[in-house]
């Protein structure tokens, strides 16, 4: 299966499932509170399979758009409603039980990632040690004291034994809008030190860019090693050999593959002067990158392939964090309870203006991501399950209308004002919360298709 079409498929899963669990919180509190449910679709438009089920012939429908779902409550506001059914009719019930059946869709999105993060826990997560590749010179890191080859321990007392740990302390610290940040990093050769990061900014990690590149680091990458050529490749053609490793090309010194490969990447047609080397000895090449064509952009390559580590040097980079069942249940509520503040003060962040809108992703960026996890393994693609749920869970409790935090709100202001909004006023903030969220969705679909040929 190509990588387009696992992506896809990946997404599709994802979503299928997450949507399925927010509308089984609707539709399972409705039916207990005894409001008759007449349809629960998955995905919208044109249905692609359709049964009934139950004493009151519900619909359960499959639709052709994967983005969401829908139950439908019997509703005197949508049709005619037989006199014998008008108590079960949603729009007839005490207000305690509408906010009940709103909440419950966001509600079990939370339960699904505790459930997901504490399979992910048991089942054991694994993960790269926060080893340092490239400091950026002039950066955050760099005048901290953080040096290539250094392990990220610890971050405010918190440890990090994978780089998503890292990544998500480095995020909490600068949200916390500290002007410095305390870690504790081991060098190659086992001594530990401690630094601060001092940053002139607030919030200069949520700019645009990823954490790490706001920072001024890297992870650590495999050396520009070269296992193999293409027959008749540039590379082949320049006299690149098995067992070379690219040191400098033209005045650039090269410190790992990535590097390398972008370099090329930015050179189609145009001559490297390139220094490897070979059995000890430093060895001058000129290569030629080849023009070819990537999604309509043309780029250099050269027809070569790195050499992996050996097993053991990538064992001693792999770590896994694994619990007992019962500690797992205490990770997993931490797990959600810290990607929901997290979701909360980023998206605050942004509409105050301190965080980069560009951070928003959309279906294609989720999909991509979905395709990546499910690449990776099971452990992997629950924590995306999990980080996903909690962000439909978060965004629906907005109080925006249209969504379930603008049908709490409204039921709120019904609770103190004594009786309904009027149909009008509803009607008007439904406009105001449709207009937002099709701005909202098409910020994020920009933003993907911005990633997509950058």
């Amino acid at each position: 299966m190509n990588g387009f079409l696992f992506s896809l498929v990946s997404f599709v899963v994802a979503i299928g499932v997450l949507v399925t669990v927010h509308e089984y919180g609707h539709f399972w509190v409705a039916r207990r509170l005894g409001v008759k449910v007449l349809r629960f679709s998955i995905g919208f438009g044109k249905p692609l399979w359709k049964r009934t089920f139950g004493r009151d012939a519900t619909e359960l429908v499959v639709a052709s758009i994967p983005l969401g779902g829908y139950v439908k409550m019997l509703d005197e506001r949508e049709g005619e409603v037989a006199e014998e059914e008008l108590t079960r009719a949603f729009n007839r019930q005490p207000v305690a039980t509408r906010i009940a059946v709103v909440i419950a869709g966001p509600a079990f999105n939370f339960m699904f990632a505790i459930l997901a993060y504490w399979i992910m826990f048991v089942a054991g997560v694994p993960g790269m040690k926060p080893v340092v590749g490239e400091v950026v010179p002039s950066s955050y890191a760099a005048a901290a004291g953080i040096r290539s080859g250094d392990e990220i321990r610890s971050i405010e007392n918190q440890p990090t034994p994978t780089w998503e740990a890292t990544i998500m302390a480095l995020l909490n610290s600068n949200l916390d809008e500290k002007d410095a940040i305390s870690l504790t990093v081991v060098d190659e050769e086992g001594k530990e030190r401690h630094l601060q990061a001092r940053f002139e900014v607030p919030d200069a990690l949520l700019k645009k860019g990823g954490v790490l590149d706001n920072f001024g680091l890297s992870p650590w990458q495999p050396p520009a090693l070269i296992e193999r050529l293409v027959a008749g490749g540039a590379g082949e053609r320049a006299g690149l050999l098995p067992g070379d490793e690219v040191v400098h090309a033209d005045t650039t010194p090269i410190r790992n593959w990535q590097q390398w490969v972008d370099y090329v990447r930015e050179r189609p047609g145009k001559p490297i002067a390139m220094q490897v080397l070979r059995n000890g000895k430093l060895v001058d090449l000129l290569v030629t990158p080849d023009r070819e064509s990537e999604k309509g952009v043309i780029i250099g390559r050269i027809g070569a392939y790195v050499q992996l580590p050996g097993e053991d040097e990538r064992a001693t980079m792999r770590v896994v964090t694994r619990y007992g069942p019962v500690e797992a249940v205490t990770q997993a509520l931490n797990k959600t309870w810290e990607v929901t503040t997290l979701t909360l003060r980023t998206l605050w962040k942004m509409v105050s203006g301190r965080a980069s809108v560009e951070n928003l992703s959309g279906p294609i960026s989720i999909a991509k991501y979905a395709g990546q996890s499910a690449s990776v393994g099971l452990a992997t693609f629950l924590g995306f399950l999990g980080i996903v749920s909690v962000s439909l869970g978060v965004l629906n409790l907005l109080p925006v209308p249209i969504l379930d935090g603008g049908h709490l709100l409204f039921y709120l202001v019904e609770m103190v004002k004594g009786s309904p909004l009027s149909e009008t006023a509803q009607l008007v903030g439904q406009k105001i919360g449709i207009t937002l969220l099709l701005a909202l969705m098409s910020l994020a679909f920009y933003n993907d298709l911005v990633r997509l040929f950058e």
